[in-house]
């Protein structure tokens, strides 16, 4: 078996998947630290964006473009290898088919810049996952191609990266309240839609995967949840395909009702900020709301982002007291939960409390907005890699309604649910 996944234990540099991402996270933290934060990954027309054919001439007509999209290449590539051979896997064909991959990242970072989609707050990884789907479905995939998709990979190590974002100082600072909303809404939606989805016959891998997405932090908490139960993958591209779905009405929807109820933007904000499944149609309708709402959508966003580390440790805990044999006499012992615990949960958590307890704020809060911009890439290069994985052919055979009604009904319930405790907290007791 091993011989077949092209990973041989007799490597000793063989680590596994998982310290193998948190190993190449933490020495890209070391590295752009040394660097002084310079290092940045490509942007098509900064925050503005293009929006005509003037606008994508004066974007490649920057030298620093192709600069940035070289050296891009070159530490994700070298990354990548250096992770591959630590994960004793092989590294045939993977470098041709990482550069296939790399470079469909950069044109989904491409499409995403045009005016028109940063204005609705639709985030790269729609397109990335939109561009895998849209070649792995009309094409059979070349062996070299596969692989490169190295999706779990990407994925671990970005949300390593993701922990240095998460400070602890920035959300204490601005209440207590956020913090407690996020907790009571994460552990209520989570049960419920767990509830819910097992009552329609989902099973506990798809259920428990689902419950994570409507209630943490959407797309993020899918993928942990996915790596602590070593979920099905292609589960796993359906659930994130109908939370960025989902997301979009969402995002236009809720500051408008919120409006025409009579809500303060405080409540608003953390409204939205504690239902709304990605970071950028947060921001997005946030933005909509106002500047307070802005404020309170993003305070209880990343609350529940710090939640994300704890919720995957209890997940791969429970996964491993449910995963006993099938004699049911298998000792769950600490060893077993150890083994069965997904390290890379335990390079975010670590990366979060370093830079919040650890580091220099300012230093924190310098390599912090490098690390995003390097999370957010290998978020890319996974969702590329998850969209080649994946044919609709699949998703049509696993008998996918239950699980998106599931999902609707779960989602319905976070957004009533996450209104009571908001306004409770702040507009009642505030």
């Amino acid at each position: 078996m091993a011989a077949e996944n092209g990973i041989s234990a007799r490597k000793p540099w063989n680590m596994g998947e998982d310290w193998a991402s948190v190993a190449i996270g933490f020495t890209l933290i070391v590295f752009v630290i040394a660097a002084g934060y310079t290092i940045t990954t490509p942007s098509f027309g900064g925050k503005a964006g293009w929006n005509d054919y003037t606008g994508i001439v004066n974007v490649f007509n920057s030298r620093s473009l192709f600069i940035s999209l070289l050296s891009t290449l070159l530490i994700f590539g070298v990354a990548s290898i250096l992770g591959m051979v630590l994960s004793g896997k092989r590294l045939k064909n993977f470098i041709t088919g990482f550069i296939v991959v790399c470079l469909l990242a950069f044109l989904a970072q491409f499409l995403s810049s045009f005016t028109g989609f940063k204005n609705l707050g639709l985030e790269t990884v729609i397109f990335s996952l939109a561009l895998g789907l849209l070649i792995g479905n009309l094409v059979k995939l070349p062996g070299w191609l596969k692989a490169g998709a190295q999706s779990e990979f990407y994925v671990k190590t970005g949300l390593v990266l993701l922990g240095s974002t998460i400070l602890f100082g920035d959300i204490l600072s601005a209440g207590s309240f956020g913090l407690i909303q996020a907790v009571i809404v994460v552990v209520a939606v989570w049960y419920f839609t767990f509830w819910i989805a097992r009552k329609m016959k989902v099973d506990d891998e798809f259920a428990t995967m689902l419950a994570s997405g409507v209630s943490i932090c959407g797309v993020s908490a899918a993928i942990a949840t996915a790596g602590a139960i070593n979920g099905d993958k292609k589960k796993l591209s359906f659930i994130i395909s109908i939370v960025l779905i989902v997301a979009i009405p969402m995002m236009v929807l809720m500051p408008a009702l919120a409006k025409w109820i009579g809500l303060s933007e405080m409540v608003t904000g953390a409204w939205m900020g504690g239902t709304i499944d990605t970071t950028g149609a947060v921001v997005a309708a946030g933005t909509i709301a106002g500047e307070t709402g802005l404020k309170y959508a993003t305070i209880v966003k990343f609350s529940q982002n710090v939640l994300l580390g704890v919720a995957a440790f209890l997940i791969s805990v429970y996964w491993a007291y449910r995963s006993k044999g099938e004699n049911g006499r298998e000792r769950v012992s600490l060893r077993v939960i150890w083994e069965r615990f997904p390290k890379f949960v335990l390079g975010f958590i670590i990366a979060s409390l370093v830079f919040s307890f650890l580091l220099e704020p300012e230093t924190a809060k310098s390599t912090g907005k490098v690390m995003k911009s390097f999370a957010n890439f290998w978020f890319n290069l996974a969702f590329i890699s998850i969209g080649l994985e994946t044919r609709f052919a699949d998703l049509k055979a696993m008998d996918s309604k239950k699980p998106l009604y599931a999902f609707l009904i779960g989602q319905t319930f976070n957004i009533i649910f996450t209104l009571i405790i908001a306004y409770l907290l702040f507009h009642v007791l505030s």
